[in-house]
């Protein structure tokens, strides 16, 4: 009978962390996804900004383009050609020598026809946070175009505004569903950490010395 009490108090138990999870995972999606009214699809209707921020992304999945990194290449290039941004910092991770996302992004801007002369790299994007917080405290910027996929711009929004910083996203095309699942799968738990992040003060893995932008 014990026994029985035993592994009952233990379901109950278990059964209601697991629902607090749930709850949490929701209401954290929620919150951030009403940064959506700070995004936008049309290139015509989005506000212009002096600097892009382009969030990094892996070139290539294995052998296989990444599309998430190949539509926000696209997006950031037609940003830019209709003059909504002037400069762009291209912000990815590069914590090994033969993983390079700022210098990728860079090329493949050139190669869409963006000048050189208006990209700067930041080479200490590892995650959605620090580069949000580096366009201010590296870059020198409070006012800022994102760009991404919608969801990351969501999160990356909802980062920049607890900073007080005054941002918009313009949001590249998604990829199939059957493609960015996983992506998908982890942005839930993504957007859990940008509240575990706020409460115990994170900030980013490096700062440095500052660049102007001009």
């Amino acid at each position: 009978m014990k026994l029985k009490k035993k592994w009952k108090r233990i379901f109950w138990l278990s059964f209601s962390i697991i629902i607090l999870i749930i709850f949490i995972i929701i209401l954290a999606n929620c919150l951030i996804s009403r940064e959506t009214k700070y995004t936008y699809n049309d290139v015509d209707s989005i506000p212009a900004n002096k600097v892009g921020l382009l969030l990094g992304s892996a070139k290539n999945l294995g052998d296989r383009p990444n599309y998430y990194f190949v539509h926000r290449i696209d997006a950031t290039a037609e940003l830019y050609k209709s003059g909504k941004i002037k400069y762009i910092v291209a912000s990815g991770d590069n914590s090994r020598k033969e993983y390079d996302e700022a210098s990728d992004m860079r090329d493949a801007l050139i190669e869409k026809g963006v000048p050189d002369s208006v990209i700067y790299l930041d080479y200490a994007g590892f995650r959605t946070l620090d580069s949000v917080v580096r366009m201010n405290k590296i870059f020198g910027q409070t006012s800022f175009t994102i760009i991404s996929q919608q969801f990351h711009n969501e999160r990356a929004i909802y980062i920049a505004k607890q900073y007080g910083f005054d941002v918009v996203g313009y949001n590249a095309k998604d990829v199939g569903r059957k493609a960015g699942f996983k992506t998908k799968k982890r942005e839930l738990f993504a957007r859990v950490k940008v509240f575990v992040d706020m409460l115990i003060n994170k900030q980013p893995k490096f700062l440095g010395e500052k660049i102007e932008i001009k």
